[in-house]
Parts: C-alpha cells; sequence; structure tokens
C-alpha cells in the first residue's frame, strides 16, 4: 500500500480522488471525493500532530519528544492549525506591568506556579 498522493508527479498540480474499490465485495465507486482536511497536511506536518496527540496535547512532553523549544512547538501547531484551513488569534502580550502583577501574585500565594506560568503565556 501506498499513501495518496496529493500532488501530480508531472505537473505538481493537486490530484482528486476519483475512484475508490472496495477488495471485499469487488465493487468500484466513481466520482469525485474529499478526503478531508488532513489531507491538507504535509508528511512533516502529519508527523507532527500525531506527536502531539501521543502526548494529549501537553506541549511539554512534545517537547520532549521532539527535543524542540516551546516557541517552537507553538510554532509548527500555529502552521498546522492554518495549513488545516482555520484562522489563528494573534496572542496578547503581557505587558511589563501585568507581568509585574502576576509575580507578585505568586509571591503573596494567591496563584500557584503553574497558573502564573499560564497568565504569563497571556492566556
Amino acid at each position: 500500500m501506498y499513501p495518496v498522493m496529493k500532488r501530480c508527479p508531472i505537473c505538481s498540480s493537486d490530484l482528486e480522488v476519483t475512484r475508490l474499490y472496495c477488495r471485499n465485495c469487488d465493487s468500484t465507486l466513481e466520482g469525485h471525493f474529499e478526503l478531508g482536511r488532513f489531507y491538507r497536511l504535509s508528511p512533516e506536518q502529519m508527523g507532527f500532530v500525531e506527536t502531539f496527540i501521543k502526548c494529549e496535547g501537553k506541549i511539554t512532553r512534545v517537547e520532549g519528544e521532539l527535543g524542540i523549544s516551546y516557541p517552537t512547538v507553538r510554532g509548527r501547531l500555529k502552521e498546522v492549525i492554518r495549513a488545516l484551513g482555520y484562522e489563528v488569534p494573534e496572542e496578547e502580550l503581557v505587558t511589563p506591568e501585568r507581568r509585574r502583577e502576576i509575580l507578585e501574585r505568586i509571591q503573596k500565594g494567591e496563584i500557584a506556579a503553574e497558573e502564573a506560568v499560564e497568565l504569563l503565556k497571556g492566556k
């Protein structure tokens, strides 16, 4: 078995699936078939998605599994989201004042370190 090609090896245009075959009953269906959004991903992007799912979406585990930094994981995730046809909202930057406020709340024991990390990421 070979994976479905998405580009023509001759002219590099998008290929379209027009025939499906069932080995069990020897039926053939012809028409124009959609393969879905994940078909749009490159092999590298699909590998990233598989790792992301295997790591249950936990970015720190993806970092360790792939040996890449947090910003790189986030960048690849955004790339996949865009490739699937979705928009990626711009991240809000945490102002220096907000950062100081979050760090003060940690010192006072008002929030846990994990919550502070999420707040510092702008969430």
